[in-house]
């Protein structure tokens, strides 16, 4: 979920303002989910596109192919 750490640094957040604007109290899911141990709550996905700025089908990397 590399494209997560990409929107977020794009939007101008750090993980510590990102999780707080989530209602997360650590920033350890953010950071599972911009390595890819972990993927957000579906029910996370509107507020997170919108704090982002972009869709949710961006949230998620693409292929290079």
């Amino acid at each position: 979920m590399h494209a997560i750490r990409e929107l977020r640094k794009k939007a101008g957040l750090t993980q510590v303002e990102l999780a707080q604007l989530l209602g997360f109290k650590s920033t350890s899911v953010i950071s599972m989910w911009e390595s890819g141990d972990r993927s957000p709550r579906t029910d996370k996905l509107p507020e997170l596109a919108r704090i982002l700025h972009c869709r949710i089908d961006d949230l998620f990397e693409r292929g290079t192919g």
